[in-house]
């Protein structure tokens, strides 16, 4: 059962939230950290990407950037800008984004749960990508950005937050990307308990987003597990920063493709060997920018199905993907002899993987291949096109995983192929920081 706890939460003083509060550390290349962080001195950014505190030609990974994430820290809780609660508390968590609503409990989830698989992941990390946050969670002694889990929805929870939500607000703004956050404080003695007892009953938890953030906070603890053979369980570096939300409140967008190529196939032989596995339902042509430096479009084959609803550049449902290639948008559906209940392979990323980028167009590994990007759901198809329009050659506009499928897979103790699940909002970082001694 899900094991969590209330925890001595530091975190911004109620006028410096919204200007603390930063989009987590890897949606920014190191142009856009600094961008940002000069846009806004008291972003969180400053902490966890503090190569921004340096000149372009110190590594993003030099030993200097974690020790300055460490000082700017303890400054901004010197200057006040950080306060630090006298007793644990639980908080709630409530995004809403273009009219959707999702509300999460901050706590700090078991490093043993996770390596007993009671939080389960659907996704592998790369190691690579791992050493980073460790360094950076093991120096500055902290962890700063949540994990975003999921659960299985709780009446219970639900009821509890409805009356949380009663009280005011420790902070209510909305972030320059229009997203609203509140944040209420669980402090009362009765409502702690009764979280801490429901999730108790609660088999399983979910990662939704943050694998690299939950392996990076599991392998610090073992770090210092190893460095402290006395070690009782109970230290602060044997729990990990989430925010759990239930999955019926939680929106997956899609997580799109780009390839570079065609593998040397010309465009009528690319399509013909796609259409052994996929039908290809329709077209819609792109014209040229005309005088006003507008694109427009004109639809050259109306047998749309599918996409019709949406210009035929997002697919309408499972089993359909529409591709942008040589100016035309087209609909792929999958061959009944492809589909499979499988919960891996059945999923429309692994059908698009393994009938197409793989065998066409050679893209064995794509966590590893240079040839393929991908483009997450927010950015819509217009970065789809302005990627195409420059340097890719073909694009693949997915429908979304679902949770139903996420945790199926997760449930199946199976993984996903890389870059399944694209989750919106995210979750911000700064508002919550746990200190691990």
């Amino acid at each position: 059962m899900a094991g969590i706890k209330p925890f001595y939460c530091m975190r911004p003083a109620a006028e410096c939230a919204s200007r603390v509060a930063a989009l987590p550390y890897d949606v920014y290349n190191r142009e856009e950290a600094k961008s940002e962080v000069e846009r806004e001195p008291l972003s969180f950014l400053r902490i966890d990407r503090a190569e921004t505190s340096f000149p372009d030609d110190v590594d993003t990974y030099d030993e200097r950037v974690y020790a300055r994430a460490r000082e700017l820290m303890a400054q901004m809780e010197a200057d006040g800008i950080f306060v630090t609660e006298e007793v644990p508390c639980y908080y709630l968590y409530e995004l809403t984004m273009d009219g959707h609503t999702q509300t999460g409990i901050t706590a700090c989830s078991s490093v043993d749960d996770y390596l007993n698989q009671i939080v389960k992941k659907h996704e592998n990390t790369r190691a690579d990508k791992e050493v980073d946050r460790i360094r950076h969670v093991d120096v500055t002694d902290a962890q700063t950005g949540p994990i975003f889990l999921a659960y299985r929805a709780s009446g219970v929870i639900k009821k509890l937050e409805e009356e949380v939500k009663k009280e005011e607000a420790l902070y209510d703004f909305t972030s320059p990307d229009g997203v609203r956050h509140r944040v209420f404080k669980i402090a009362r003695p009765e409502w702690v308990s009764a979280i801490t007892e429901e999730f108790s009953h609660i088999p399983h938890t979910y990662i939704a987003d943050g694998h690299h953030r939950a392996a990076s906070a599991v392998k610090v603890a073992l770090k210092r597990r190893e460095e402290r053979p006395e070690y009782t369980g109970e230290e602060e570096f044997n729990y990990f920063l989430s925010v759990l939300f239930p999955d019926d409140e939680l929106q997956i967008l899609s997580y799109n493709r780009v390839v570079k190529d065609l593998n040397g196939l010309g465009t009528q032989e690319f399509l013909d060997q796609v259409r052994e596995s996929f039908e290809i339902t329709g077209k819609i042509e792109r014209k040229a920018e005309n005088p006003a430096g507008k694109t427009a479009e004109n639809t050259v084959n109306t047998e749309n199905a599918g996409c019709d609803a949406y210009s035929g550049k997002i697919p309408a449902r499972k089993g359909e993907i529409c591709m942008l290639l040589d100016g035309a948008w087209y609909t792929l559906k999958a061959r009944e002899s492809i589909m499979t209940a499988d919960p891996v392979k059945g999923l429309d990323v692994s059908l698009l993987q393994e009938h197409l980028l793989t065998p066409i167009l050679g893209i064995g590994d794509p966590r590893t291949d240079k040839r393929i990007e991908f483009i997450g759901g927010i950015r819509g198809t217009k970065e789809l096109e302005k990627r195409v329009d420059t340097d890719m050659a073909v694009a693949f506009s997915m429908y979304p995983t679902s949770m139903a499928e996420l945790l199926s897979v997760a449930d199946a103790g199976l993984l996903m192929p890389p870059k399944s699940t694209w989750f919106e909002p995210k979750l911000r970082s700064g508002l919550f920081i746990h200190k691990l001694s």
